[in-house]
């Protein structure tokens, strides 16, 4: 297999690992240990360190075929998800997913089956076929999904979805302490009369709602029925729901606050808002959700919103998936919940006095 990977080497002008030996002034054996993890016990510190810096200087990689061929491995894992074309938030969790993979010398092949289960299927076999060392699986939105045929078949885990069958671990986000955030938001500021707008019976619209009622109650406050208003996701739904709490009531008995279920609604109840002569935060206080990127920060005012931790469900997914790998342990069917962190803008302000 070394003279393979020399040939190879050599051949196509990239420093191989006798150039390194020769340059550390070591045995090729000795550069072997260091670039396979078997250098702790059989090689000193200082010769480790030796070793590096020549392979450095050279600007040497081993060759990851000929090393995935020897640990039975291609060092390479599979992403499979459902809308990255679309979604504003795929960028996020990719990107942790692929610079984690990328320090451990792995490489992230990703594929987007557009919602489609039959594709799923085809994705995931294909993977299966290239050998990939796992799979992450991964959902725009949070959701419960069938499990794609084969995803059994190899070290798999979730990111941003449940299994349906509770079979894979998954890491999601703690959706239910991100509403408890977005009410601790306003019953900080002094709020009292609040209302939420937006979402549907969804599994995040669901949980957000409660963790809102969660932090409320713990104040002894109770949000009026009218005050809960599902109207979807999009920016309509924000300003058709807002509208509703707002317009025509007075001043001294509307909501001071709205907690919206996303960032589009958000931008809609601003819109609402700005339409009744409401100022925003003077009179009214409006906290969204996703901290969507290229939206939240450029509103008027710039929102403030609890951001979902695409980038870290990537990072950790990538993780939990790469200690299977590693230690070769399936690693339990569990559900990891990550922090949703507040982004703090201007659109939320003291509650008024009336």
């Amino acid at each position: 297999m070394g003279g393979t990977e020399e040939k190879q080497a050599t051949g196509s002008g990239r420093p191989t690992s006798r150039d390194v030996a020769r340059l550390a002034g070591v045995s090729h054996t000795a550069v072997s240990f260091v670039f396979n993890g078997r250098a702790e016990g059989n090689l000193s510190p200082a010769t480790q360190e030796r070793i590096r810096r020549a392979a450095a200087e050279l600007g040497y990689r081993p060759d990851p075929v000929a090393r995935g061929l020897r640990r039975r491995r291609t060092a390479v894992i599979g992403l499979v998800t459902d809308e990255i074309a679309s979604s504003p938030f795929a960028g996020r969790l990719l990107r942790g997913a692929m610079e984690t993979a990328w320090d451990s010398d792995h490489l992230v092949l990703t594929i987007d089956s557009g919602g489609d289960p039959a594709k799923e299927d085809a994705a995931v076999a294909e993977l299966l076929d290239r050998r990939v060392d796992g799979i992450i699986y991964a959902a725009m939105s949070l959701r419960r999904v069938r499990v794609p045929e084969g995803l059994h078949r190899t070290h798999s885990v979730l990111a941003n979805c449940l299994p349906e069958d509770d079979s894979l671990p998954a890491v999601i986000p703690a959706e239910r302490a991100g509403g408890r955030t977005a009410a601790r938001l306003l019953l900080d500021a002094g709020h009292r009369r609040v209302a939420m707008v937006g979402g549907q019976d969804d599994i995040a619209s669901v949980d957000r709602l409660r963790g809102f009622r969660d932090a409320l109650r713990a104040e002894g406050i109770s949000v009026p029925k009218e005050w809960v208003v599902r109207t979807g996701g999009e920016i309509s739904g924000g300003y058709e729901g807002a509208m509703r709490v707002l317009d025509g009531v007075p001043a001294d008995r509307r909501p001071t606050g709205i907690f919206c279920y996303n960032d589009r609604v958000a931008a809609g109840a601003l819109h609402a808002a700005t339409r009744l002569g409401i100022a925003v935060p003077g009179e009214l206080s409006v906290v969204g959700y996703d901290d969507q990127e290229h939206m939240a920060a450029f509103l008027t005012p710039p929102l403030t919103s609890v951001a979902l931790p695409h980038r870290a469900m990537g990072d950790a997914a990538a993780r939990l998936l790469l200690d299977a790998i590693d230690t070769g342990r399936t690693p339990p069917a569990t559900v990891r919940r990550l922090a949703c962190p507040v982004i703090s803008r201007a659109s939320v302000g003291p509650a008024p006095s009336h």
